[in-house]
C-alpha cells in the first residue's frame, strides 16, 4: 500500500471513529428501521470515502457528513413515497378491475370446474387462456414455452374432452388412466 494510500486510510478510519455515534443516532432517529438506517450509514461513508479529498476538516466534517445523510434520507423516503403510491395506484385499479370473462362461481360452473381439474395444468392453462383472456394459439405458445402447432392439437383435444366429461350425464369425471394420464404434461 502506498504511503498515499495509507494516509487516506488512517485519514477516513479517524472520521468514521469521530462521527459514526452522533451520525447513527441521526440516522436511526429518522428511518423506518434499524436496516434502513444501516444502509444510509454505509452509503454515507461510502461517499465519504469517495470524496475524502473534500471533506472539510475539523467540526465541519461531521456536519458535512450530516448533510451527506440528510440527503440519502430525503431520496429514501421519496423513492418510498413513489413506491408507495404505485402500490396504492395499482391496488385501486385492481379493485375495479373487470375481467371480461370472469369465472363464474354458482352451481352450474361445478361440472366445467370438475371437467378442468381432471386436465393437465399445461391443458388447462391453454383452455383458459384461451376462454378467459382472448389468447391465440400463436400468443399463448409465447406465454407457456411451445410451439403454437402443439398449442392448437393440445387445446383441441382438451376442448374435446371438456364437451365430452360435460355432455354426458352422469359420467364420472376423473383423470384418464394409463397413457393417456402419463403423457398428459408433454
Amino acid at each position: 500500500m502506498s504511503s498515499a494510500a495509507s494516509d487516506a486510510r488512517a485519514v477516513f478510519e479517524q472520521l468514521f471513529r469521530d462521527t459514526r455515534t452522533d451520525l447513527l443516532a441521526y440516522i436511526m432517529r429518522r428511518s423506518q428501521s434499524a436496516e434502513d438506517a444501516a444502509d444510509v450509514l454505509a452509503e454515507t461513508y461510502l461517499i465519504a470515502w469517495r470524496k475524502l479529498e473534500t471533506i472539510p476538516g475539523g467540526e465541519r466534517s461531521r456536519l458535512w457528513l450530516f448533510g451527506v445523510a440528510r440527503n440519502l434520507l430525503l431520496k429514501s423516503a421519496s423513492r418510498r413515497r413513489s413506491r408507495d403510491a404505485l402500490v396504492d395506484r395499482l391496488a385501486g385499479e385492481l379493485r375495479t378491475a373487470h375481467p371480461r370473462h370472469p369465472p363464474i362461481e354458482d352451481e352450474r360452473s361445478a361440472p366445467l370446474r370438475a371437467a378442468l381439474a381432471t386436465l393437465s395444468e399445461r391443458d388447462r392453462e391453454i383452455v383458459l387462456l384461451t376462454a378467459w383472456e382472448g389468447l391465440t394459439p400463436k400468443q399463448i405458445a409465447a406465454v407457456v414455452g411451445t410451439p403454437a402447432n402443439i398449442v392448437r392439437v393440445r387445446l383441441h383435444r382438451a376442448r374435446t374432452r371438456l364437451k365430452r366429461d360435460i355432455s354426458t350425464p352422469g359420467r364420472p369425471v376423473a383423470p384418464r388412466a394409463g397413457y393417456a394420464t402419463a403423457r398428459r404434461d408433454r
